[in-house]
């Protein structure tokens, strides 16, 4: 199965250390932005990818397309590449909090034949949310717990003086919806949860800078029909990207090595 990347920053340069040529998958393409073509080149100099700015360019059409860049990310490209019947992998699930975009996404999924898919990013249990919800979920809370450095460069800066701070301050008390819209680097989680689950305005999420916290940490509980669950990952960040955990980077590769292969277990 031959694979497009979109990006080359922390995520995409986690998958491409970690899928190597002559697997059941090969990543033949990086798609990144006209300015950034000769570094990336230079990035991959000795492995056989193309890089390019635009799907058109390509000698090479994938089977599937992973989104390791952003939101923008999927806005700008997502439509066209279901639309040409390519299956889309998005770790970047906060962008469809906008319901007109999963909408537009989900329309050319069926106009191509194409599957729109998410990875777990770094949360577990998603597929256990996906079940319980067929027989009503009564409530799901997620709760996210990083070191102020995390939360640098996003609106939590308005919010406290990360540096400063000596015991945890809450930056964001509300639901999904709000949480993917305002924290889009930090909250893919909590609209991994939404989906899965019990949607983006009845889930509820809180956001937490805690000095003490020591990594990444994700709490999910869920109270329904078939009873109750609390999850709790301490995850470690990707050492390029403090705002992204390292299970996020690997179920990217676990989700395209799981497409690639004769074998799938849950998903």
């Amino acid at each position: 199965m031959d694979v497009l990347l979109i990006g080359y920053g922390a995520i995409a340069r986690e998958v491409l250390k970690l899928i190597y040529p002559g697997e059941a998958v090969n990543i033949t393409g990086v798609l990144v932005r006209p300015s950034r073509i000769e570094e990336v080149r230079a990035g991959l100099v000795g492995r056989d990818i193309e890089v390019v700015s635009a799907i058109d360019d390509l000698v090479t059409t994938p089977q599937l397309v992973a989104e390791c860049a952003g939101h923008s990310a999927v806005r700008e490209y997502g439509a066209n590449i279901l639309q040409r019947g390519i299956d889309l992998l998005v770790i970047s699930v906060g962008a469809i909090a906008d319901q007109r975009l999963y909408k537009e996404l989900t329309t050319a999924a069926e106009v191509g034949n194409a599957k729109l898919i998410f990875a777990a990013g770094a949360v577990a249990g998603a597929d256990a949310l996906a079940a319980a919800k067929i027989g009503g979920l009564d409530n799901v809370t997620y709760t996210s717990r990083k070191p102020p450095g995390a939360w640098k460069g996003t609106v939590a800066e308005k919010v406290c003086e990360l540096d400063q701070i000596s015991t945890e301050v809450v930056l964001y008390d509300g639901n999904a919806v709000e949480a993917a819209t305002r924290y889009p680097q930090n909250a893919n989680v909590a609209a991994t949860i939404a989906l899965s689950g019990a949607g983006f305005d009845n889930t509820k999420v809180r956001l937490i800078a805690d000095p003490d916290a020591g990594g990444n940490i994700h709490q999910i509980s869920a109270r329904g029909m078939f009873g109750a669950f609390n999850i709790e990952i301490r995850g470690k960040p990707l050492p390029d990207n403090p705002k992204t955990s390292t299970l996020a980077a690997h179920s990217v590769v676990a989700e395209i090595l799981r497409r690639g292969g004769p074998v799938e277990i849950g998903g």
